[in-house]
């Protein structure tokens, strides 16, 4: 049997430990997202080098001004945004990507971009639902991201509505691949796309706050 005191040093290790996980649990994530908002700050800063030297904050102000460059790319969105929806603008724009499109890598490369581009800010969003496919084989299931709720061409081709999916991969989701599912085999959650994104960055070890129940599409 243990002493006391051996016992004693055993529960200290024991909140030493709990104390010590509860600072990482807090630390950790609010570090990363403060490194990563001034990474982006840092970034948009560099769009300030576009500018004369003597039109740049520092110059008109004898000082840095963290964050000014994200004020200047903002006016120039917005900027652009209003000239590209006048008749005008369009127009130009409207001979610009034409001229593009004649050009083969600089085609694929700026309508995938703007194809991606216009999926994440249209009003639908970039992922529709949560599902479950059985991938990478029968009876292992993936979770997945309706992209496409069906693929006219695909299914002409399969003889069965298919349902396009995108399968993130783990910790990164921004790489993984699609693949075309037959809609009567596609399992659909409750889960929120936040939720699941959450799931698939942390590798599984942060689950949904609820049981999600499966049901085909």
């Amino acid at each position: 049997m243990s002493s006391p005191v051996s016992r004693g040093k055993s529960r200290v290790l024991r909140g030493l430990r709990r104390y010590l996980v509860a600072g990482l649990l807090l630390w950790l994530p609010l570090g990363a997202t403060v490194l990563t908002f001034k990474f982006l700050l840092d970034v948009a800063d560099g769009i300030l080098l576009l500018l004369p030297p003597t039109w740049r904050p520092d110059a008109l102000f004898g000082f840095h001004l963290p964050g000014f460059g994200v004020l200047l790319a903002l006016v120039v969105l917005l900027g652009t945004g209003f000239l590209v929806a006048n008749l005008i603008g369009s127009t130009l724009v409207t001979w610009w990507e034409e001229l593009l499109n004649r050009i083969p890598l600089v085609r694929s490369i700026y309508s995938g971009v703007k194809g991606l581009t216009e999926t994440l800010v249209s009003s639908k969003g970039s992922f529709s639902k949560v599902v479950l496919v059985e991938y990478p084989r029968r009876d292992m299931w993936s979770i997945g991201f309706v992209t496409a709720s069906e693929v006219p061409d695909i299914s002409a081709l399969t003889g069965e509505k298919q349902v396009c999916v995108y399968v993130p991969t783990t910790p990164n989701p921004t790489s993984g691949l699609i693949v075309y599912v037959p809609a009567s085999q596609v399992r659909e959650t409750d889960m929120s796309v936040d939720a699941a994104m959450k799931m698939v960055v942390t590798m599984g070890i942060v689950m949904p706050p609820q049981k999600t129940q499966g049901r085909s599409t």
